[in-house]
């Protein structure tokens, strides 16, 4: 008899718990997500006419010359969502050590005066860092200014306005979203020269 109790009390709790947890939770959570959070809990899903360009929280490739591009992903073959991750290579590592004097020579061609940030020519942890530090686009203005007939001096002038600073005044570093100075790059300067 004892028994029967017990089971029946353990199948109640597991429905019980299942219903709570496995239902009532999640869409209570969900729900408060979309009343207060709505932009956050969907993925800050970037729009322009009528069609989602990206989201401003996931980094993303941009290979125009007339953009601004973001820092290299060593997710799978670029940006690969399935294959999200670094590469774990030491910094004694050939492959890792070529790597990196190729993106350096490569950057250099671009922009022989400027130092190269390190950010240009390595990946990040995740594959996807959406950010690019002020010095990273400055260093691409050269370029964008050129192929889109701007002036170095405005789009310098441009990308400052475009730079967050550290979140609280004291957490992370200075950064540019990519995404979102491309977008305000198309909203000021339409056409770009391809």
């Amino acid at each position: 008899m004892n028994l029967k109790k017990n089971l029946v009390v353990a199948v109640l709790m597991t429905a019980v718990t299942t219903v709570l947890l496995g239902l009532v939770y999640p869409l209570v959570v969900t729900g408060l997500a979309q009343a207060l959070f709505h932009d956050q809990a969907n993925g800050q899903l970037r729009v322009r006419d009528g069609h989602v360009v990206g989201s401003e929280i996931i980094g993303q490739g941009f290979a125009s010359p007339g953009y601004f591009h973001s820092r290299a992903s060593a997710a799978g073959n670029g940006y690969d969502p399935t294959s999200s991750g670094g590469t774990n290579l030491g910094p004694t590592n050939k492959k890792l050590i070529d790597s990196v004097t190729a993106a350096v020579d490569a950057a250099r061609n671009e922009n022989p005066n400027a130092p190269v940030p390190i950010d240009m020519v390595t990946t990040s942890a995740s594959g996807f860092d959406p950010d690019i530090t002020p010095d990273n686009a400055m260093f691409q203005v050269p370029r964008i200014a050129r192929t889109r007939g701007i002036g170095e001096y405005d789009l310098k002038q441009f990308v400052q306005e475009h730079i967050a600073p550290r979140q609280l005044g004291f957490l992370g570093e200075p950064r540019v979203n990519v995404l979102m100075l491309n977008m305000a790059l198309d909203a000021r300067w339409p056409k770009a020269k391809e």
